[in-house]
């Protein structure tokens, strides 16, 4: 019975929806240039979305910038969060002074420590 069903189907290689009665969403093309390898990446979006002003380049994956009449758009990276790095963070919550005699205060315990599992063995 399955047999005589699936006679004269390619299974996944057509599609059983058609498109009657689907109306597409207008769409808009923009192009990017890319600084590192000088290629222009085309990109199409909805009329309705907000293109953004850098992309991935699809033939170097750096950074492209949108084109607006044939010029680059200048981005804007002032108000971009700068990360932190736990030196920055440390440094923030203790003085140079203070880490240091930390630091020797560890050192001398480790040494310490060292020392009693030589004598141990």
């Amino acid at each position: 019975m399955a047999d005589r069903s699936l006679r004269g189907m390619r299974l996944g290689a057509q599609s059983l929806q058609s498109e009657e009665g689907v109306t597409f969403s207008p769409r808009v093309s923009h192009t990017y240039l890319c600084a590192t390898c000088a290629r222009e990446t085309v990109m199409i979006f909805s009329a309705e979305a907000e293109a953004p002003d850098e992309w991935e380049c699809r033939f170097c994956s750096q950074t492209a910038t949108r084109l607006v009449d044939s010029k680059p758009v200048i981005v804007d990276h002032s108000d971009e969060k700068v990360p932190r790095t736990h030196w920055d963070m440390l440094l923030e919550r203790r003085t140079r002074a203070e880490l240091e005699e930390l630091l020797e205060e560890r050192l001398t315990f480790l040494r310490a420590r060292r020392g009693q599992q030589k004598i141990g063995a």
